[in-house]
């Protein structure tokens, strides 16, 4: 029996999105709770568009079941916040999660693209802007930031903070209200709670709406089955994809952009990851009785496994990120997909506007990589996301994937995960049989629950195991020249 506690309250929340807490602006929010429930199936659609494909099927026991509460009674909990802070080392003054931890640290401006050297090899991730090396844990919380403004500047465009938001959360459904510029805004994600378990409960946030493209590819029942939520985002409300091959330099459509302008800097991916942060942003306010906001996880698979990807580094309340056969624009990094050939840069970001214009000078383009001149590469944002989980789930029978640039991105960032002291907090899978792209792998199935368990319910101990499938790794030396310091 699931029973929920009745809670209304009106209060301030510090979640570091604004001036108050950290020294910026953030956004009003206020959260609240009801009742509800059920489940549908993880989706079995399938789309192309400039080679990148997204099909579900689920094996084993993951296929999707019905969730509810039986017999059980369930009344509503709800809380209102209203809040104006920012985010500054981590988590607020009460050990609240925040949506930047690094956000009180200053970036000197960044150099325009047209000014930046080659580099063939995954640049070092441990080499600040100054030309000075990380030397301390302490350093590493600063040197993130740069990279989180490389990555805006040069892949992905601006994240921007809202004025307000506000929203409910009842027990199958969280709805949101968010306002900036003088506009408004309002969506909503779908819940389903699991049958086991107390509130408040873990979730996963699913990149695909309920029932909707892609589904959820782990497997709902799986993820209920271990009492863990799962928030079904319909993310292609907030930033819709235009038409294969003909979108790219025409104003992007969106609840995103109804804010912000189609012409604004962010590309797809990250209007996907403004959108998951203001659900977080209710979650959070919402008191935390019917979703743990320490516990929340997010997946999704091919184009939904960039936007998961995405989502992870750049909102650190995620506390799990599980990208799933994500190609070029997600894990594998920039440089080596342009080597591979398969997904290169040019097919990706002239597919669909998933990534900024801002990415253009470093496109494929006269039979060369342009990659080499970005300053990061994908294992700098891996890196960016310790020392909280990550799970890398790829398949390298399916070439256009690209598993041996994720592979030695993941490898390369978990560098960084090992010198903070937290190697164990990335683990990666791709040792798989021959099935469908996006399809639930059963070799999944332990590294899955033992990640779930560690950063989501808080117990047992973190796999940090790196399983390579056949095909899907390249040789260290050939793209890693650097070594990781010994830090302090």
């Amino acid at each position: 029996m699931r029973t929920l506690a009745t809670r209304t309250a009106r209060v301030a929340l510090g979640l570091c999105l604004t001036a108050a807490a950290c020294g910026q602006s953030e956004p009003n929010v206020s959260g609240q709770g009801g009742a509800g429930g059920g489940s549908d199936g993880s989706g079995g659609e399938s789309a192309t568009s400039s080679g990148d494909t997204t099909s579900s099927s689920s094996s084993g026991s993951g296929t999707a079941s019905s969730s509810s509460s039986s017999g059980g009674t369930t009344s509503s909990s709800s809380s209102g916040v209203d809040t104006t802070s920012s985010s500054s080392s981590g988590t607020g003054p009460d050990d609240t999660p925040v949506e930047n931890a690094s956000a009180d640290c200053e970036v000197a401006a960044l150099p325009e693209a047209s000014a930046l050297p080659k580099v063939s090899k995954l640049p070092d991730p441990f080499t600040k802007l100054d030309g000075t090396s990380v030397s301390t844990k302490a350093e590493w919380h600063c040197r993130r930031q740069e990279i989180r403004k490389q990555a805006e500047k040069y892949i992905y465009g601006e994240k921007p903070t809202p004025d307000v938001v506000t929203g409910t959360v009842t027990e199958n459904k969280i709805s949101v209200h968010v306002e900036a510029q003088g506009k408004k805004i309002d969506f909503s994600a779908d819940i389903v709670l699991p049958s086991k378990g107390e509130a408040p409960f873990p979730a996963i946030i699913n990149v695909g709406g309920k029932g909707g493209f892609g589904g959820i590819t782990l497997g709902e029942s799986r993820i209920l089955d271990q009492g863990v939520a799962v928030i079904y985002y319909n993310h292609n409300e907030i930033g819709r994809e235009g038409t294969a091959e003909q979108s790219r330099g025409k104003p992007n459509p969106g609840k995103f952009y109804d804010i912000y302008g189609g012409d604004h800097s962010a590309g797809l991916l990250m209007a996907w990851a403004w959108g998951a942060s203001r659900i977080l942003d209710v979650i959070q306010a919402s008191g935390g009785d019917i979703i743990d906001p320490t516990g929340i996880g997010v997946t999704g698979c091919s184009r939904n496994g960039k936007g998961a990807f995405a989502i992870g580094v750049f909102d650190d309340r995620i506390a799990l990120t599980i990208p799933h056969e994500t190609s070029t624009a997600g894990v594998p990094a920039y440089r080596i997909a342009d080597v591979l050939g398969k997904e290169r840069t040019d097919h990706n970001y002239f597919g669909l506007n998933w990534l900024s214009n801002n990415f253009e000078p470093f496109v494929f383009k006269n039979n060369a990589s342009n990659a080499v001149k970005l300053p990061i590469d994908t294992h700098a944002l891996i890196a960016m996301m310790a020392p909280r989980g990550l799970l890398v789930l790829e398949n390298p029978h399916q070439a256009q994937m690209g598993a041996p640039a994720g592979h030695t991105a993941t490898a390369a960032g978990a560098a960084v995960y090992k010198a903070l002291g937290v190697e164990k907090n990335v683990s990666y899978h791709s040792k798989v049989a021959e099935t469908a792209h996006c399809s639930y792998k059963n070799e999944y199935t332990d590294v899955l629950a033992k990640s779930i368990a560690r950063f989501l319910k808080h117990e047992g101990e973190a796999p940090g195991e790196f399983v390579v499938g056949s095909g899907g790794s390249l040789s260290m030396a050939d793209w890693v020249d650097w070594q990781a310091p010994t830090l302090e």
